[in-house]
């Protein structure tokens, strides 16, 4: 049973039920009755308990629920999980029952302070599923205190793009030529630089290109698994090939022998020693891309990237600059 007391002009309620201890102050005592009478009805229906906190909660939630996703995002979901209850022991620790929607909106706010919005609107997303599921599947909580929290503004899409100089430095810097084998784990990084652009791939796809994958004869890659959790086939131009053919003479398989943390790492220390700023390895995607779009079509080209919202292909990764406008007119 609950208990009330009054205390100057308010009363008091305290709940203890199942090993669960919760309290509220009300204006009336008829308020306090009603609060109590409601929180100890879910109590008893399993709605909050005693033991769950939001560490145990988020990874629940990343054993249980992530490896059924389409897209695979099982290492970054939990890389994440884990990255909160790192950086946030406070919060993670905190009982189900007293997590409030304040206490993440200071998390978001301190975050600001360390990241770009976008990445904390993605990690709000993985949270929100989480505590949603708590809720409609499991039982743990009767309320989401994340879906009250706005989230950040998102930048303007980047738009950059590489020039042929910066190409030709980051390679040279990387130790990359297009007429010898690429035996180094540097060079086969520039290798995949190039690759990147010739097919407008992303990162972690190329690192996974495997020898059986690859379809010379009719000129194109089968990617099983994608970030989206669709497969697709990516046409190869002749230069595409030409760097396929290298990687093969050293029997790699995955055929580039990389990583995706070594190819992050190097690409970055090559392009800073090519003295190139502002520029990452993902926009080889929206440099592919544009160059496509000089072939095909927009329906084709989302064929090629695997882009399902023809909005982000168009706002995000196609950027023709005016001159190559000008140029088809001709």
């Amino acid at each position: 049973m609950a208990s009330y007391r009054k205390r100057g002009g308010v009363w008091r309620a305290e709940v203890a039920r199942k090993g669960v201890r919760m309290s509220g102050t009300f204006n009336t005592k008829a308020e306090a009755v009603a609060w109590a009478t409601a929180e100890e009805a879910k109590i008893m229906a399993g709605k909050v308990t005693a033991d769950h906190t939001v560490a145990d909660l988020l990874r629940h939630y990343v054993t249980h629920v992530s490896p059924k996703k389409a897209n695979r995002d099982t290492r970054f979901e939990y890389n994440r999980v884990e990255a909160l209850i790192r950086d946030y022991p406070e919060l993670a620790a905190k009982k189900l029952q007293d997590v409030r929607t304040a206490d993440w909106a200071a998390w978001r706010d301190d975050r600001l302070t360390k990241v770009a919005g976008s990445t904390i609107s993605r990690d709000l997303n993985l949270f929100s599923a989480a505590f949603q599921t708590a809720k409609r599947e499991w039982g743990w909580i009767h309320e989401s205190p994340i879906s009250g929290v706005s989230r950040p503004r998102n930048p303007e899409p980047r738009s950059r793009r590489p020039t042929q100089d910066e190409i030709d430095r980051i390679c040279m810097a990387l130790g990359y030529a297009e007429g010898e084998p690429p035996v180094t784990v540097t060079a086969r990084c520039g290798a995949a630089y190039l690759f990147a652009i010739e097919t407008a791939m992303r990162a972690g796809e190329i690192v996974g290109i495997r020898r059986a994958d690859v379809h010379r004869e009719k000129r194109y890659v089968h990617l099983p698994h994608t970030k989206n959790g669709s497969a697709r086939s990516v046409p190869l131009s002749k230069r595409a090939l030409g760097i396929l053919d290298q990687l093969d003479s050293l029997g790699h398989d995955p055929v580039f022998g990389l990583t995706g943390t070594q190819l992050d790492a190097l690409f970055r220390k090559g392009r800073d020693r090519a003295g190139v700023e502002g520029l990452t390895f993902h926009d080889s995607r929206r440099e592919g891309l544009t160059r496509l779009a000089k072939i095909f079509n927009v329906m084709e080209l989302a064929k090629i990237s695997g882009h399902r919202d023809l909005r982000i292909l168009q706002n995000v990764y196609y950027a023709p600059t005016p001159e190559d406008l000008a140029s088809r007119l001709d």
